[in-house]
């Protein structure tokens, strides 16, 4: 009886053996790879193109600072303001001038009176001597006090313009129609010939200012296209460059173009610092989906479907980025065209990864 029991319990064991092992060798699935979508490399004309910081400026604008000197007594403007040609701005006191014109105005009248008598002793010493009265030497002296007191005369006459012209300094006008800008100086405050009382700018004929390395040199030419966008990238202006300078500028050792700006004011203003980026030329490089392209520890890679022992992986390839043009980035190294990069699921590949395409990719 122990024996029939020993021989069950062995040929159940058997049995449970039998099963374990057929389970074992079941296949997982694993083999198929995860499903992906792929999309092959193509080529397309790529801008190629650097990126600077451009400074707006208007192509009319002034730094007013006095021509006199004294205590600012008016400020008739406030900054931001727009004002048009001859329009009062600020006022110096004038009070010291005024006496210097007054004075003069006095010895004008002065010269004047003697200048007159002469001219009437001239004339009586003239008839004197026609008379046979006086010598020619009385009448010589005569002629000789006329001219002297005429030449004083109209000398006091030119300076007591002069310091009348001068007065008009005194009042600070607005030399076009112009947006002011800051003021520095306050109601009270002595000016000087070097201080600076504010800025004029015309709003419009605006120019962007781009200082371009002069390892660029060869390559910059007018007739270059430039857009200009903001610190977000959103376009403003599509331009061109139109000056090129003939010097390099020795505080920034960069050679100054100028590209004209026709923007509104509301979208552009004198002073203004945008992002230029130049377009040199355009090339065909390949481009792939914005989508393909992962970022990892600083580098940047695609994950390329590869056949590999007659099944596709997923294979880590590292590239080279250069601008988006449109959905997709332009690859200057590490694809070539026909290859399929993976577009879906990159997150969670590896490389060497078994994978799947989709059909419809």
């Amino acid at each position: 009886m122990k024996w029939i029991q020993l021989g069950v319990c062995c040929g159940l064991l058997g049995l449970a053996a039998v099963g374990c092992h057929k389970k074992e060798d079941a296949p997982t699935g694993g083999g198929a790879g995860m499903p992906v979508q792929t999309a092959a490399v193509t080529m397309a004309p790529v801008p190629q193109t650097s990126e600077y910081v451009a400074t707006i400026k208007s192509r009319r604008s002034a730094t007013l600072m006095p021509q006199v000197s004294g205590p600012l007594t008016a400020i008739k403007v406030h900054s931001g303001e727009l004002v048009k040609q001859g329009q009062e701005l600020m006022e110096i006191d004038p009070r010291v001038q005024q006496a210097m014109v007054q004075s003069q105005l006095a010895t004008e009248r002065q010269k004047k009176a003697l200048f007159d008598y002469n001219a009437m002793e001239v004339e009586r010493q003239r008839k004197l001597f026609e008379a046979g009265v006086t010598s020619r030497e009385l009448y010589d002296q005569a002629q000789q006090s006329y001219a002297n007191t005429k030449a004083d005369y109209e000398s006091a006459t030119q300076l007591r313009k002069t310091q009348e012209e001068q007065l008009t300094y005194y009042t600070i006008r607005a030399a076009f129609d112009s947006v002011v800008g800051d003021i520095p100086v306050h109601v009270g405050d002595y000016v000087t010939t070097s201080t600076m009382l504010t800025t004029l700018d015309e709003n419009k004929d605006l120019e962007a200012y781009i200082y371009v390395p002069t390892e660029r040199g060869a390559q910059v030419k007018q007739g270059l296209s430039v857009d200009l966008t903001d610190t977000a990238g959103n376009l403003i202006e599509k331009t061109k460059i139109n000056f090129i300078s003939a010097e390099v500028d020795t505080t920034t050792q960069g050679i100054l173009v100028k590209a004209p700006v026709h923007a509104a004011a509301e979208a552009m203003r004198t002073a203004q610092l945008v992002k230029a980026r130049v377009i040199w030329n355009t090339l065909p490089m390949a481009v792939v989906p914005v989508l393909a392209v992962t970022r990892q520890g600083g580098q940047t890679f695609v994950f390329v479907a590869a056949q590999q022992n007659g099944h596709l992986v997923a294979q880590q390839t590292a590239v080279t980025v250069g601008d988006t043009v449109g959905n997709n980035y332009s690859i200057s190294s590490g694809l070539k065209p026909g290859d399929r990069v993976i577009v879906s699921s990159t997150q969670f590949l590896v490389n060497g990864m078994p994978v799947m395409q989709l059909p419809g990719a």
